[in-house]
Parts: C-alpha cells; structure tokens; sequence
C-alpha cells in the first residue's frame, strides 16, 4: 500500500504552506538499531543527502554511519516540491531537524519514563540512551511503544548548542564512492530483458509527420517494435547499439512538412538591440505583459542638479549542457501499476503529470529518483521519463530504457530564457544616488511538469495524435524568489528604487528553470552598472557598494573578498592584467557572496585567479560548501565566456559540442574560497549564490583591461573585437 500524500510542515520558516507532516513520514528506528531518514530532495552533486545526513546525525545524537537515507521516491518519500532554488539546506533541512529533534525527545522522554530516572544521557557515539551506569537502551528497543504518527510541531524546537558533533564537519560525500566505482547513474540501470528506446523527434518543433516507411524500418536486426502516436516515434530493440541504429534508419525511412513560416527572432535581444526595437508579433509570440512591479520609497521629485545615468544589458538563451545525456527506465505491471526511474528534480510533479497525460491515477505510478550526470534544472530528465512511459505501455511487464543522444539533448531540452535588463539611477550634484530603477523583459523560468493545470509540461505530449496543451505559462512568484526578477531588487539602500518585469508568454525556444534563474542576468547587470557608476562619480567601486550596502553580513563579506585579493595577488604577474569584483545576497535571502576575478585580454579573455568569501550562516558541510561555490564559479564563467544557444526558426542549430563550447579543464583558474564564520545564524542556501557575481565580476576585469564596457553575454572575441571597433 502506497503512502498518503503529504509535504512539508509550515512549522519550517520559508517552507511552503502545506499541512504539517507525521514523524513517521520523515523517519524509523530500524531493528538493527539504524535509523531510515526519508527526504523528498535528490542528489545533484551538490553533496545534500550528506548534508541532511549530518543534520539528522546531530539531532538524533546517533553515530552518522547509522543514519540510512532514502532520497525522492513518490512511494515512501515526504512531498518537498522540486530540489531546486538552493532550498534544500535552507529549508528542507531545517524542517528535517525539527523532525529529528522531535524524535529524540520522544525517545529521551519513553527512556526516562522507563527507569524512571527523570534524565537520561544520551551519546553519539551509539543509538542508545544510558539511564544508569550499568544499563544502556537502545532507540529501536524504545521505538516500538512511541507514537509515530504524531505530528511533527514547531514547539519541539531545534536545540542550538556547541560544538556539534557532525554539523560544521567536511564529512566525504556518501554519493561519491559509487561515482568513482562507475555505478551511480541511472544510465548504468540494468534489469534482465531490459528493452531499449529511442526516440526520432521532428526536424523542427512545427514538422508534421507526412509518412514512415515501418516495412524498411522492420528489418533492422534486434528490432522489437515500433511505437507510433501521432507525431510521437520510438523504436525499441534489445540492444542499445541495435536501437541507436534503428532510430537513424527510422529517420531515414521519414518525410516531414512544416506548415508554419518564420517564428520570432528574437536573437535581436542579444545583438544589443534596444527593448523597444525587438519585434515581438510573431504569431506564436504575444506581447509582453507587465507582469508585476516592486516599489522601495517615492522617488524624490527631480532635482536640477541631477543627471541620468543608464545601461542595457543581455543575455542569450543558455543550454544546461550536461555531461550525461537524460535517460529514464519504465516498467507497466501486471497490476496496471507504472513504475519509473528518473533523474527528476521533482518526483511528485513528475508523476502529477505523468498520470495526467496517461489518464492514470497518481497513486497508480511510482517515481524513483536516481542520480543522473549533471543536473541544473528543467533539463530533459522529466521529458525522457515521459518518453519511456509511453513506450513501456506498449511492453507491459518489460523495463524499457531510453536514453537520448547528445543531439536530443541539446535540440530539445528546455532553455535557461533569454533576457534583458534595463537600469537607470538618478545621481545628485554630491554623487548621490536618489532614485534607482530596473526594466527587465524574461520569457519563463518555470515551464517544469506540475505547474500549470490547465497544461501538461512534457515535450512529448504535445506529439501525440491527440495532442495534450502546454498550458499557460507562467513565471515563479516573489514568494517563491521570482523567476525574470529574481535579484532583481537590489541590497543596496538607495532612497527608493523600482523593478518592473515584463514577461513575455510565447518565446521561439521551450525556455524553464536554469540555475539561478533570472539572478544571473540581474545580478550581471546591476554589479556592471554599480561599476559603471563608480566610475561616473569617480570613486573606487568597492567602496561604493560598501557606502550603500546597509547589512553588516554583506559589509563583512565585501571586506573580506577584498581583503583576500590584497594578500594573495602576485605584483610580478600581475602586470597586464585586471580586476574586476561582484557581490550579491542570492534571492536577497539566501547566502551572501563577493567574487574577484584576475584576468588578461589578449586574443580571448583568460582567467587566472578567482578569491570569492561567502557567509552561508551554520555551515554544514565546509568542503561540500565549498565544492558548491567553486562549481558555481565555473560554470559562471564558462555562461559568461562563450555559451549561448543559436538557432533557426523552429530549431536549434547548436547541438553538439563544437556549435556549444564550454570552458575547458585548461581554462580554469586558481580558485580560492573564505567562509565566513556565521554559525550563530541560519543555514542559508549556496548552490546558486556565486553565479551572478562572477559574471559581473568578469565583466567589470575586462572593461579595466579594454577600456570598453561589454554588457551583452558571452564574451566571446568575436563580439569583444565588434566592440573594440
């Protein structure tokens, strides 16, 4: 019998507003005396089943080789939404310890009330309590007579005590070992007369299918069957290389129309054309819409001594690029039941969808997550989970696996969006500023399954016979950190300031959550333009962001970065290079982040040393934290250096290595990364904390090297030699 559905306690603060949770749905106490911790995160690399490890370590005071997590599974798992807006620490984390703590307690208090000792001490080097000298009671020998289904309740506070035993520890990573020995990803699944799949998409996202030549197409050796719907072809063989040579065959034996014309260019947003000369009235794009404003203070009546200062700046539509191509396995029961492994970010509104576009009942498919090789958002891990549903039920009681190519993967996968981000401050006579206002126009960041309800959000839905919508899009909302205008708000205490975002519905790429979402461009934008500013009113530009920043945490990581660059730059090499900063708060709640960059100019921008300080509040994991930043840092910089998508009406062209470089191993710099010592405050989210930063950082390096200011993504030499001319 399948669990009840549940999420996560809105005893959590930031946590969503579901209904609290049971402790049963968080954890057991096992016979063995080991402890089963349930999580409805995944692990992306980012270390966080480690990190939640170590939090229930602590406040189960228990050894932490005895904690036995199981990650994301629709079965046995609590609901927490999708692993994604570094939350997981933040917030699923916090509502994990109260959950432990409360557990604890109830195990401390059936230990006392057993021997009647009124206090018993616990120790962590076991699960047991030891009422007295002689005597020791173990927690599974307690477990049996505690009520579990008790709700978890925010009066069974976390305990706030020092030192920890396993919080603040760089703990190696559970998740490693496997990677190392080859046998992690959902890629390396294998099940005895495992079927495997391929999928032939369209030529273009507006192609229909005119014929298939199935006779030809069934004469490929080891071919089982082919699965037709509509639009929808796959081909299933008993060997992956005979599928591989199946779905070529079977896109030779095709003939395709496309009936539509053009879509919009919308390339204009990255060829540095101004907003209001991007043409948006393609058919299969509606006008943008002021989706919603923010406003700080009343901008002051003008002034006749201010002048204006502005800056427009861009950024293209970006690949998630991951290293492994997504892949999914599915298996139809005797029962009717759906089983699926995938490599989601989200479980739950996976199988919502799922079951939705089957016409199934959710509670008739399980969803188990399984690492996939590279995961940093809506990629196509829920699409090809979909893909091999459908082709499953074709097979009942066979696992069928289908992995997409590298061309799949980039031609297909939802996009990070395009964007473009106007700013205008208003500077007195004395170099003040006293108004501040941000412009910024974003197709989506969150097209994910389960977000909308009147539309299904995977790819092969809309290639049916009888094609299922999309649905509206929409965009995350402030509660939930903003999606275009996420960061866009800034930390810097200008007498007033104003945000206006304009989202546009329709794009001419499937564009979703990327990581950061919409802070990266912002975050670029506004740390160049406070450069530029500095440079207006003639100041330093560190010491212009610490004149405005008003949060001491945010002063002493400024400081800090800074501090770092002074001690470790190296004078003699240091000669014909720059430096350039970026600071920001992620989503102006998360951790605090300032980034120095060192870099040269000659035929492309080369990057040699990075120094980067963050406050993360109570650090669990030091080097997992530090693994995020330095990650984080990288692939900033690989965004900012040469990534972008190109495309054609209906297609996108870059899909493959050579049209999609990224940064090479022999183009990554010295790294070096401060924590901050918070531990009296919160943990703060990191995973996406240095993005934006970086990008700014390198932005402001290379106008100090040039002379010219480059404000539209990637700096790539063909562009920054057009600006040089």
């Amino acid at each position: 019998m399948r669990r009840p559905e549940s999420s996560v306690s809105a005893a959590v603060p930031g946590a969503p507003h579901f209904p609290p949770l049971r402790l049963c749905d968080w954890l057991s106490v096992e016979s063995d005396n080991s402890v089963r911790v349930l999580t409805g995160k995944v692990e992306l690399g980012q270390g966080v089943l480690t990190a939640l490890q170590q939090m229930a370590a602590e406040e189960l005071r228990m050894p932490f080789e005895r904690i036995r997590m199981v990650s994301a599974h629709t079965d046995v798992s609590p609901n927490e939404g999708y692993t994604a807006g570094s939350r997981s620490v933040q917030v699923a984390g916090a509502a994990l310890r109260l959950a432990c703590a409360s557990a604890f307690q109830k195990l401390r208090g059936e230990a006392a009330a057993r021997f009647s000792s009124g206090e018993v001490e616990s120790t962590f080097e076991g699960a047991f309590f030891r009422p007295g000298v002689a005597d020791v009671v173990r927690y599974c020998d307690l477990a049996t007579t505690i009520d579990w289904t008790a709700a978890v309740s925010p009066a069974n506070a976390v305990e706030l005590r020092e030192p920890h035993r396993w919080i603040g520890r760089s703990i190696a990573r559970t998740d490693l070992p496997a990677k190392v020995r080859g046998a992690a990803f959902i890629h390396d699944l294998s099940f005895d007369a495992m079927l495997h799949g391929r999928v032939i998409r369209p030529p273009s996202r507006t192609a229909h299918l005119v014929s298939l030549d199935e006779t030809a197409l069934r004469s490929t050796p080891g071919l089982v069957t082919v699965v037709r719907d509509g639009r929808f072809i796959g081909v299933l063989a008993d060997r992956e290389e005979q599928a591989v040579a199946a779905a070529a065959l079977a896109a030779r034996c095709s003939v395709w129309h496309d009936e539509h014309g053009a879509i919009v260019d919308f390339r204009a947003v990255t060829a540095g054309v101004p907003l209001q000369e991007v043409q948006l009235d393609d058919p299969l794009t509606s006008e943008s819409v002021l989706l919603r404003t923010q406003q700080v203070g009343m901008p002051p009546p003008w002034g006749g001594d201010e002048h204006i200062v502005s800056a427009e700046y861009s950024r293209p539509f970006i690949a998630h690029a991951s290293i492994g191509p997504s892949c999914a396995l599915a298996r139809f029961g005797a029962d009717g039941g759906l089983h699926i492994w995938s490599h989601s970010q989200g479980v739950f509104p996976l199988r919502s969808d799922i079951a939705r576009a089957l016409g199934m009942r959710a509670e008739d498919i399980s969803v188990e997550h399984v690492q996939g090789s590279g995961c940093y958002g809506h990629n196509g891990a829920d699409d090809v989970a979909f893909d091999a549903a459908l082709m499953a039920r074709e097979m009942p009681g066979r696992v069928v696996r289908v992995q997409w190519s590298r061309h799949d993967e980039f031609a297909w996968s939802p996009v990070g969006s395009a964007m473009r981000t106007r700013i205008e401050a208003r500077v007195d006579a004395k170099g003040n500023v006293v108004h501040w206002e941000l412009d910024v126009h974003s197709g989506s960041h969150m097209n994910r399954p389960g977000s909308s309800p009147d539309g299904i959000k995977l790819l092969a839905a809309a290639h049916l016979a009888k094609p299922l919508p999309l649905g509206t899009p929409i965009d995350a909302t402030v509660e939930h950190g903003g999606g275009g205008d996420r960061n866009a708000l800034v930390e810097y205490g200008f007498p007033s300031q104003g945000v206006a975002y304009h989202f546009h519905a329709r794009m001419p790429l499937r564009t979703s959550s990327l990581r950061g979402l919409g802070a990266f461009a912002n975050v670029f934008a506004i740390e160049s333009f406070m450069d530029e500013l500095a440079g207006v009113m003639d100041i330093d530009a560190v010491e212009l962001r610490l004149r405005y920043l008003k949060d001491e945490r945010a002063r002493v990581v400024l400081r800090a970065a800074h501090t770092m660059v002074a001690a470790g730059l190296d004078q003699e090499t240091h000669r014909g290079r720059a430096i350039g900063c970026g600071y920001a708060r992620y989503k102006n709640i998360a951790a605090y982040c300032a980034v120095f960059i060192e870099l040269s100019v000659e035929t492309q921008v080369r990057l040699h040393r990075v120094w980067c300080a963050i406050d993360a509040g109570l650090v669990i994991n030091p080097d997992g934290l530090v693994n995020q930043i330095e990650g984080g840092i990288l692939q900033a910089a690989s965004w900012t250096l040469k990534e972008q998508v190109t495309w054609k009406p209906g297609r996108i062209t870059s899909t493959d290595w050579e049209s999609y470089p990224i940064l090479r191993f022999s183009e990554v710099p010295e790294i070096e990364v401060r924590l901050i010592d918070a531990a009296n405050h919160p943990a703060l989210g990191v995973g996406e904390a240095a993005q934006g930063p970086t990008a700014a950082a390198i932005a402001n390096a290379v106008t100090r090297a040039l002379g010219f200011r480059p404000r539209h993504l990637p700096f790539t030499r063909d562009r920054l030699v057009a600006l040089i001319e």
